[in-house]
């Protein structure tokens, strides 16, 4: 007969959560011998700390429709960890920048690598960026 997961974890002594909660306090808490394992735990926290710190950083910035010269200012994201820069093809239409048809289509994933549900990005447009 197989076991289940939890029975498994029950016969080893330990579930899932009690082994990383066990991580997680030696990680905060290395032992005095260990000087690997407490520069380990510190470079992660310090990562924890960058990663929180750049989360969003949005930034006001001018942009010139390179036909017609006419400006926009907008508020953009920067630091998202995208593939490139995007805009909405609304606000595209709306502020009457030309589009203009890629050769090939290009796929972009979200972070957690899954496809982007708004499909494949199809156009580009030319800009003149202000900050």
């Amino acid at each position: 007969m197989e076991r289940s997961g939890w029975q498994q974890e029950e016969k080893e002594g330990e579930c899932g959560e009690c082994r990383e909660a066990k991580r997680r306090k030696e990680a905060a808490h290395p032992t005095k011998g260990n000087v690997q394992q407490k520069e380990e735990a510190k470079e992660e926290r310090d990562v924890r700390r960058i990663i929180k710190m750049l989360k969003e950083v949005w930034m006001q910035v001018g942009l010139e429709n390179v036909d017609s010269h006419e400006g926009v200012l907008v508020k953009a994201l920067l630091d998202s960890g995208a593939m490139g820069m995007f805009a909405n093809k609304k606000f595209v239409e709306k502020n009457g920048f030309k589009l203009e048809k890629l050769d090939r289509p290009v796929r972009i994933r979200n972070v957690d690598g899954t496809e982007n549900s708004r499909g494949l990005v199809t156009h580009e447009i030319e800009v003149n960026v202000y900050y």
